[in-house]
């Protein structure tokens, strides 16, 4: 049953969580989109490509973001109850920290849960199908074989040449296209539209083409037939193209339970069953890693008495993005099957959790406890160096004019 101050804290914890999550997000997002219309321009593809392939690397940032946020919700709601001696309120009554971490735990455990399934199941499957636009989309399936202001081959026997595209391909204008034909014969034909339809066949769509002239010659011919046309529909075969592989080339595809059962799969070879092992291990420990956070964003959160510092929020997003390199590292190494993979992964836990144990056993159970304090202070010292040698350059005397 949740008490009124229950009620409260979730309130608090809410609003900076769900903030620190979406922009997490999106920095990791716009991070990666404009790398993704480079490469999508450079291959001519439309531009709608690009959404589809972001929406497929959602679930590869949130795996990151959902613990930002679950630890900046935390640690700015403490710190908020903190720097307006609500905090002391509560510890005067007799509610601990521990106490406190009722409601923190209990968004933890939703958003463990959560992220559990994105990073064991939902993205391996979207990491699969980014590949496989990427695939697509070089090798001319979504449309971007054929290039504006290119002479393009589909096959040995038909060219195409098109001066515009509008509407993603839709709409297109200024067209050239020769065909060769049976016995020597060809065909060529321009218009000033034309327009791309599917047909019941997959292998063959319609390009009908609008206000333009047909050429047809063949030997026999003394000179070449020409035709003026309003509309003509010209089917074309699409050029063969290869199958896209099945899913699981590669351990980042393949879902926990998946790399469980190749870990233990005793005629596969030692470097797989290792890479397997890894990357299990490596989701299950960033998973565990979220029961944590809550300690730590509460170490993090409290500044020393009468000081207003933001350094702990700092130092809380530079411990979790440094641990989660140590982590990828870490399964790097586990990978190659020079260490054991459960060390290499579960080593860094271990020593992790120990400090954050620590951090947060000064913060509530020793009198004037405060770990991050000896870190401001140090900052401080540092500060006030660095101003006092500004100033001491910026004072000096001007250099004599000779």
């Amino acid at each position: 049953m949740l008490t009124a101050v229950d009620r409260y804290m979730a309130r608090l914890i809410a609003v900076p969580l769900l903030s620190s999550l979406f922009i997490a997000a999106m920095l990791l997002v716009l991070d990666r989109m404009r790398r993704l219309f480079d490469f999508v321009a450079t291959e001519g593809g439309p531009v709608s490509v690009v959404w589809r392939m972001l929406a497929n690397l959602l679930p590869e940032y949130l795996g990151l973001g959902i613990p930002i946020g679950l630890m900046l919700g935390i640690l700015l709601a403490f710190r908020k109850l903190a720097l307006s001696s609500e905090l002391d309120i509560f510890r005067g009554v007799g509610l601990s920290y521990t106490r406190l971490l009722k409601v923190p735990y209990m968004y933890a455990l939703v958003l463990a849960v959560l992220n559990l399934g994105i990073v064991g199941y939902l993205q391996p499957w979207t990491k699969y199908q980014y590949e496989r636009l990427r695939f697509e989309l070089r090798s001319g399936a979504l449309g971007a074989s054929i290039k504006v202001g290119e002479f393009t081959k589909l096959s040995d026997d038909f060219t195409v040449r098109i001066e515009k595209s509008e509407d993603e391909g839709r709409k297109l204008s200024g067209i050239f296209i020769r065909m060769a034909a049976k016995d020597k014969q060809s065909l060529a034909a321009t218009a000033a539209r034309g327009q791309f339809l599917a047909t019941d066949d997959p292998d063959t769509i319609i390009l009908r083409l609008s206000d333009g002239v047909l050429i047809h010659d063949a030997p026999n011919f003394k000179q070449p037939r020409i035709l003026s046309f309003s509309s003509h529909d010209l089917p074309i075969d699409l050029p063969k193209m290869e199958a896209f592989r099945g899913r699981g080339d590669g351990d980042v595809e393949l879902s926990l339970h998946e790399l469980f059962n190749a870990g233990l799969k005793r005629s596969a070879q030692p470097i797989e069953r290792a890479r397997a092992w890894a990357n299990f291990n490596y989701r299950v420990v960033e998973v565990a890693m979220m029961f944590l956070l809550p300690l730590a964003a509460v170490a993090f959160a409290i500044p020393p008495k009468r000081s207003t510092s933001a350094l702990g929020v700092f130092l809380s997003i530079v411990f979790i993005v440094t641990y989660h390199k140590i982590n990828q590292y870490a399964q790097s190494v586990g990978s190659l099957g020079k260490v054991d993979p459960f060390i290499a992964l579960w080593g860094p836990f271990l020593l992790a959790a120990a400090f954050i144990w620590w951090i947060y056993y000064q913060t509530a159970y020793v009198p004037g406890g405060q770990p991050i304090g000896a870190v401001e202070r140090l900052f401080a010292r540092a500060t006030r160096a660095m101003m006092a040698l500004v100033r001491r350059i910026g004072g000096g005397k001007p250099a004599e004019q000779g």
